[in-house]
């Protein structure tokens, strides 16, 4: 399957893109923490803990795997947050594979139930989770080029990647479709 060219790849930090919405790569309990997570965190200020928090409370206390919620950016140049939580790796016979898609898939279905055109994900659950960067990559871009196959709505969907080796990993699988 030839790379949808509603696809793009940077290099760079994803809180300083100017786009309807980044993904973040969220804990279940939404408090923020390290990677790209604590940098969304930081870079928004505190209205996106106090937004996360009334999402929480309304979710009973965490939000599951895989699901998606949207918060106001804050402080950040785009107008929204879209929090995911991508699985922890565990050997790869727990589910990790399908949760990633779901992860994926809600992301951008939730991007499409509020209007959002443009949309930035960084590399789920590859830092502190531990999924293989190379396998992520791989479902990243099949399920984004997927989902953008049967939806017009979206007008680009850039995968940014703060490290040189996630943004050659994205490029060379990119680049062989």
């Amino acid at each position: 399957m030839k790379v949808d060219n509603r696809i793009e790849l940077v290099k760079g930090d994803i809180t300083k893109l100017e786009v309807d919405a980044v993904v973040n790569a969220a804990n279940k309990s939404l408090k923020g923490g390290g990677g790209v997570d604590g940098a969304i965190h930081r870079a928004a200020g505190p209205i996106l803990h106090e937004q996360c928090m009334m999402i929480i409370n309304k979710m009973g206390g965490e939000l599951p795997v895989g699901e998606a919620a949207i918060t106001q950016a804050g402080n950040m140049p785009c107008k929204y947050v879209i929090h995911t939580v991508g699985p922890i790796w565990r050997g790869g016979n727990k589910g990790e594979d399908r949760f990633l898609i779901k992860a994926y898939r809600s992301s951008l279905q939730l991007a499409v139930d509020f209007g959002l055109k443009t949309v930035a994900f960084p590399n789920i659950s590859t830092g502190i989770y531990g999924f293989p960067k190379d396998k992520a990559a791989e479902i990243a871009v099949n399920e984004v080029n997927r989902f953008l196959s049967e939806n017009n709505f979206i007008e680009k969907v850039i995968f940014c990647c703060f490290e040189d080796d996630n943004y050659e990993l994205y490029r060379n699988l990119i680049e062989s479709k």
